[in-house]
């Protein structure tokens, strides 16, 4: 069974809208995907290769980056704290919209999650998430909060790019991930390691991810 950790984070704005479902992907269409556990980043290694895709837990469905939008739902709405530790989110009392750490059944679950990574495959289990490239109205950020709402920030768009993040073989992170403004988004981003067997090092293709936030 996979252990997630569970950490406060900013209280969200309350409001209601209906899920769009996700069926079957093809190569001619696009799922949407607003809600529930999908780890977003989802990274495997086959093949002497990695494999960036879209993992939507609640129907165990693999699709590749391009056959997927991830949907912010006006629900994710909140405002930036007055605490200069959020600072990186921009001006106190400004919206936010927050994909949450700690589950909200309303909203997406983003994760990033390794677990087909086989361990020891890796040098120390060690593998790198890099985001190289956002493009939206606003900037864009990762972080995770401590029991008492402190942040740690692992991606922020907003003082440049890229932005690596340590991630370990056979493992899954959840955290907060936060867009500044509403708009279509493309997070682009790429996998990386060393081979315990060999010393060399493998890179993944670069992956582009589409998210829409609904104001």
């Amino acid at each position: 069974m996979r252990t997630r950790a569970r950490l406060a984070l900013l209280p969200l704005a309350a409001a209601m809208l209906m899920s769009v479902a996700a069926g079957p992907a093809t190569a001619a269409t696009t799922v949407t995907l607003d809600s529930g556990h999908v780890d977003v980043f989802g990274i495997a290694f086959e093949d002497n290769q990695f494999h960036l895709h879209v993992h939507d837990e609640g129907t165990n469905t693999e699709y590749e980056p391009s056959q997927v939008r991830l949907a912010v739902k006006p629900e994710a709405r909140t405002e930036v704290p007055n605490d200069p530790t959020y600072a990186f989110l921009g001006a106190p009392g400004r919206p936010v919209w927050v994909l949450p750490q700690v589950e909200d059944p309303q909203l997406l679950w983003p994760g990033i999650a390794t677990e087909e990574v086989e361990p020891g495959v890796f040098v120390n289990d060690s593998l790198t998430l890099k985001v190289e490239c956002v493009s939206g109205p606003a900037d864009f950020s990762i972080f995770t909060t401590d029991p008492v709402g402190a942040p740690s920030v692992l991606v922020d768009s907003g003082n440049g790019l890229p932005d690596p993040v340590a991630v370990t073989a056979a493992s899954h992170l959840h955290a907060n991930w936060a867009f500044e403004a509403a708009g279509d988004y493309t997070i682009t981003v790429r996998a990386s390691g060393t081979l315990a067997a060999t010393g060399r090092k493998v890179t993944s293709a670069l992956a582009t991810y589409k998210f829409k936030v609904i104001a």
